[in-house]
């Protein structure tokens, strides 16, 4: 039953490092991923720190998987983030466009704080004002505070079932045709989630309720995202990230999978594991 799909998308999971336009790694499994990823995030800490040099990151909610094992991973080797300045990719929004409070369970803000800086030991810790959300209210300030502590080192993030990169969602107008040059330029915005989101999300996080779940968010533009040195998203999905995996890999450039604008990068990498990787044949049970 593939008749007719495109060549990537039944390509064997092994030779896809070989033919994507993108450089992959394959993780054996999602323990081996997660544990990668952290490890990524704190050898580039220390590496700076030791080097005196500081440590600007874009971090996502998003995968999330990593995140205890960096805050173990720093904590016992006391890897300090005092010198590390971090800006969230995206944060929900409610109908009017104003971010979801602390408090919220689907908070970007309150996960990152209960789960990564309050975990960190005190003396860890980065200083309040190296810590930033985007703000549905000041749009402009968290590019301006990018910019202000000299760009990005690295920006992690994780894929969207149709390749959004933060809530950078496919435009969907009857009346506007965005052009990739245009979407690669795009900022920090309120945008309100596709249907495909999200159904995906409300699967994961509400018990399958999309009633449940902020209608929109306010995410880091394109431009950003381009904007820094490095790029490593990490894939991890199994069976339903299989397909956007391989567009993101070997797919033409269009807006309608955002992911795809990021091909031309020069240090950018996806990690995923065999899992993930394998073609998205059809199956009953998948």
């Amino acid at each position: 039953m593939t008749d007719g799909l495109p060549a990537h998308l039944t390509l064997r999971a092994d030779m896809l490092a070989t033919l994507s336009k993108v450089r992959v790694e394959m993780m054996p499994d999602l323990a081996a991923l997660f544990q990668h990823f952290a490890r990524s995030i704190a050898d580039e800490i220390k590496a700076n720190n030791a080097a005196s040099q500081p440590t600007r990151l874009i971090l996502p909610v998003g995968p999330v998987d990593h995140y205890p094992i960096l805050v173990q991973i720093c904590n016992e080797e006391h890897i300090t983030w005092r010198n590390v300045w971090t800006f969230n990719m995206d944060e929900y929004c409610d109908w009017q466009g104003r971010a979801v409070p602390l408090d919220h369970p689907l908070s970007f803000a309150g996960f990152m704080r209960r789960v990564v800086f309050d975990r960190l030991a005190i003396d860890l810790r980065p200083p309040p004002d190296q810590v930033h959300f985007p703000d549905p209210l000041n749009l402009d300030w968290i590019s301006q505070r990018i910019e202000a502590v000299g760009g990005i080192d690295t920006c992690y993030g994780g894929l969207g079932y149709h390749g959004h990169v933060a809530f950078n969602e496919p435009p969907i107008s009857y009346w506007h045709t965005i052009t990739p040059e245009q979407f690669r330029n795009s900022l920090t915005r309120i945008v309100a989630l596709a249907p495909e989101t999200i159904v995906m999300n409300s699967a994961r996080s509400t018990g399958g309720n999309p009633g449940l779940l902020p209608p929109m968010a306010v995410t880091l533009g394109m431009r950003d995202i381009l904007s820094s040195r490095r790029i490593r998203l990490c894939c991890q999905g199994g069976s339903w990230q299989r397909t956007v995996l391989r567009i993101a890999l070997m797919g033409d450039e269009d807006v309608a999978y955002p992911v795809t604008l990021l091909q031309n990068h020069p240090d950018y990498a996806i990690i995923t594991d065999e899992n993930t990787a394998q073609a998205p044949i059809p199956d009953i049970a998948a």
